[in-house]
């Protein structure tokens, strides 16, 4: 198929303006316009993962962390990067990432972690906001109702758990059309006055286009009045991180021995443990180190991450558990999610989980 289909799919799952402004998601080498014959999927795209999808004859490499972070000046194959980069091009092997916006949706990246450790009521530990927009428009009565419905259709409308959401208020609008208009109601020349409704809902940002063709092509006005608002409210759907329930409370070598195994994770680093049984759990694939505030104003009795500093685990202040098991070992299921996300919408095409392990460290025991 061709590789904006499976683009499309994967953006609808996780939106690029989910990512962070610091990311490089998306598609890195490659026109979306290519056919793919078949995708290998990995965590990270290295040498061996390219030789690997060339032995295997993908011409498509999927990956959670994007090859090119930074902008390159030069590609002479100095650096893995430019060697990477260069043996796709050569070989016509498209590359794309899918890293913190795949973080951000809820049933991410944390998603799957919070899953293996069995948490349960879980939501995001750090909603983001600016994601959220309001329409106001205005409309004759009569028509409101179908307004709406194609509003609701396009994606307008959804808070929290529930959708088709509104507030309509009823009033007079006024108009006086000139001699080059062509008025629903009322006639050209004269101040019209017209029962109308105000609706207001609310949308995100990556659907506008979306909300704005449905509000023009079902609005019976042939100029149509809207204003379009920008929200400061968090999107509690999407974020950073993620907070759950175990369905007990465990103490601390428990849980740790329970980490350990679930993340299939070498070695704990981790602080003191603590008296209290843990059992609020927060968690954030990658460096999570960011995040550690927030777990602790959340409550979490321990904060299952990697990356943490030296100094760093000195700020838990025996408040929680930091459980720092390692970058790879907290997002190498990552691959799995991403084949289930792609085969669940196309389950005949060719995708493979790569053989390789991609992890940078490894540990002598």
């Amino acid at each position: 198929m061709r590789l904006s289909i499976l683009i499309k799919h994967l953006e609808e799952f996780a939106p690029l303006n989910y990512q962070e402004d610091y990311d490089n998601s998306g598609l890195l080498i490659g026109h979306p316009e290519m056919e793919i014959q078949a995708a290998l999927v990995a965590l990270d795209c290295t040498e061996a993962i390219v030789d690997e999808a060339i032995e295997q004859n993908c011409n498509l490499i999927i990956t959670h962390h994007p090859i090119v972070f930074k902008g390159l000046k030069k590609i002479t194959g100095k650096t893995y990067v430019e060697r990477v980069v260069l043996k796709a091009i050569k070989n016509n092997i498209a590359l794309y990432a899918i890293h913190t916006n795949l973080d951000h949706v809820k049933h991410g990246v944390n998603g799957v972690i919070a899953k293996r450790l069995g948490l349960k009521n879980t939501k995001i530990l750090s909603p983001k906001r600016a994601l959220l927009k309001k329409l106001v428009t205005f409309c004759p009565v009569a028509q409101a109702e179908e307004l709406r419905n194609a509003l609701f259709a396009a994606g307008a409308g959804h808070i929290g758990n529930y959708s088709e959401c509104s507030f309509n208020a009823n009033g007079t609008g006024t108009f006086n059309g000139n001699e080059d208009t062509d008025p629903y109601v009322g006639e050209q020349g004269l101040r019209h006055h017209e029962q109308e409704t105000r609706i207001e809902t609310v949308f995100t940002v990556q659907d506008e286009r979306k909300i704005l063709l449905a509000l023009l092509e079902n609005h019976p006005y042939e100029e149509v009045a809207y204003d379009i608002f920008p929200l400061e409210n968090k999107l509690d759907t999407v974020g950073a991180g993620m907070i759950g329930w175990l369905e007990e409370g465990v103490e601390g070598r428990a849980f740790l021995n329970l980490v350990k195994d679930r993340m299939d994770a070498v070695v704990i680093r981790h602080t003191k443990l603590l008296p209290k049984r843990i059992r609020k759990v927060a968690v954030c694939g990658g460096s999570g180190s960011f995040l550690l505030k927030e777990a602790i104003a959340a409550g979490a009795d321990a904060f299952v991450t990697a990356d943490f500093k030296y100094h760093e685990f000195f700020d838990a202040d025996e408040k929680l558990v930091i459980a720092d098991i390692g970058h790879f070992e907290s997002e190498q299921f990552t691959s799995d999610l991403l084949i289930d996300i792609i085969q669940e919408k196309f389950p005949n095409f060719a995708i493979r989980l790569t053989e390789h392990n991609t992890n940078p460290i490894n540990y002598f025991i």
